[in-house]
């Protein structure tokens, strides 16, 4: 190797060492200024739920599967997109291109009305790492001060449940904050696998899912989840089973008859075929006064090892665009009631809310020529995965045109920190913050807490004077 620069970058090799930041600094700001753009677009087109074409999930998992954003960092997305409506002076800094993702993220956690100003400050004479380190010390003192309700939360919490009249289970609870936010953590989480739209078999065309019930849905998968992990072994699988009682010929012709929980209500025949399709199974025969005559041996439905070849085919969901990989359900293309056959050609392997709907929701399922499945919705439209198209060559310079354009005017030192080196005094920045959050609080009329913040909370964190600069500390820019 002769150590020569070749391709795309090697017209970049003859510009000189200032050339080159100035071209890099500059770039960060219109990135900067590009990033704002995307994230409100982000934020419109969740709002919209333009994701929602009965495929996907979220709008996260949109720009999983459209963008290429893994899920952690597409959520992380959508939550910031949503926090700069809250944050309009942060925003507006970072549609000029002063403020990086990176900062803009680390202050929507924690800006509101009252400390935006301050935080906004700091942000733009500070470096990541400062806001990074103010914004975890805040939160800190933010948690410390709310120490004293927890013996109240525990006291007064509760969980009540009863059946209404028409066989709805309602719910009551009153958590704790640390319990309630694992339940929300939860309940977000198991939001990922329910999505947005349903299909009105009677309308024939899809609708939007209100967020509530699509809630519910999410709690009713966190239920299973934890069911699903409790069991130590199969052998103690009947403590956590639901037990649903129908008689073959409702399940098989869906006529009228018992089929119902046990010790619940009713439930729909077509909700029992979708159980039934990959379930444990136990046949007892009853004289005309329902008592047993005959009880058969438990079988599943499938057996282990066509499950086992079913997995190695199809390691996830088979719906268009579905990412997941657990909680699945293997679904009998012809139902088994109807003589279907318990084999790979009559199997697809679905994840829950797939699963119901393709037996609820009205969406056909048929084999395609050469393998694979062909999902169709209810007018005979085929759901399809949508082909990424390359994209087109990129010219830097292009987002300076597009920038000038809207007068936003940024240059290489738009996005550049004010910061010089001298020592930042966290401390005081953080009781800066508390002191505002403290003003608001009376302002509203809310009952005052204090804000404990001690030197030695930040002893660790405080970054070291780099050399030549000045000795003892300052606030962030005036702070």
């Amino acid at each position: 190797m002769d150590g020569s620069t070749s391709g795309p970058a090697a017209h970049y090799s003859d510009l000189s060492r200032d050339e080159l930041e100035a071209q890099i600094t500059e770039l960060a700001g219109q990135l900067n200024a590009a990033n704002y753009r995307w994230l409100t677009l982000i934020a419109e087109f969740d709002r919209r739920q333009a994701w929602a074409d009965g495929s996907l999930h979220s709008c996260a998992h949109w720009l999983n599967f459209k963008v290429g954003l893994n899920l952690g960092a597409a959520r992380e997305k959508v939550r910031v997109a949503h926090a700069l409506a809250g944050v309009p002076k942060i925003a507006a800094a970072m549609a000029r291109g002063e403020l990086s993702c990176s900062k803009v993220r680390a202050l929507t956690r924690v800006a509101t009305d009252a400390t935006e100003d301050s935080l906004l400050m700091i942000a733009l004479h500070g470096t990541a790492f400062h806001v990074e380190t103010v914004v975890r010390h805040f939160r800190r003192a933010q948690e410390a001060e709310e120490l004293s309700r927890e013996a109240q939360q525990q006291c007064g919490r509760t969980v009540d449940y009863w059946y209404d009249n028409d066989g709805s289970l309602v719910l009551k609870a009153r958590l704790p904050a640390l319990a309630g936010s694992l339940f929300v953590k939860a309940l977000e989480a198991a939001m990922t696998k329910v999505p947005a739209t349903a299909v009105n078999v009677e309308l024939a065309e899809e609708h939007q899912v209100s967020y509530q019930a699509r809630r519910a849905d999410a709690f009713a998968l966190v239920a299973e989840s934890y069911l699903e992990r409790s069991s130590p072994s199969a052998s103690t699988a009947d403590r956590f089973q639901v037990v649903v009682h129908v008689d073959a010929e409702t399940l098989k012709a869906r006529t009228a008859g018992r089929c119902h929980l046990e010790h619940g209500p009713s439930l729909p025949a077509e909700t029992v075929r979708r159980l039934a399709c990959d379930a444990s199974m136990i046949r007892i025969v009853e004289t005309e006064r329902g008592e047993p005559l005959d009880v058969g041996r438990k079988t599943r439905t499938i057996p282990p090892a066509i499950r086992r070849a079913l997995k190695a085919s199809d390691p996830g969901c088979c719906f268009p665009g579905c990412t997941f990989k657990r909680h699945l359900d293997a679904h009998h293309i012809e139902h088994w009631v109807d003589g279907g056959e318990t084999k790979l050609s009559n199997l697809v392997t679905l994840c829950r809310v797939h699963h119901r709907l393709v037996h609820e929701g009205g969406i056909g399922i048929e084999a395609r020529r050469g393998g694979g499945w062909c999902f169709l919705r209810l007018d005979g439209r085929e759901f399809e995965t949508p082909n990424r198209e390359p994209a087109p060559t990129y010219e830097w310079t292009a987002l300076r045109e597009t920038h000038a354009a809207q007068e936003i005017h940024i240059d290489s030192d738009t996005a550049a920190t004010r910061w010089r080196g001298e020592r930042m005094d966290f401390e005081l920045g953080v009781w800066t913050l508390c002191a505002q959050e403290e003003r608001a609080r009376r302002l509203a009329g809310v009952p005052s807490e204090s804000c404990d913040v001690s030197a030695e909370t930040f002893e660790a964190d405080a970054p070291q004077s780099p050399a030549g600069a000045k000795s003892g500390t300052t606030g962030c820019s005036k702070l």
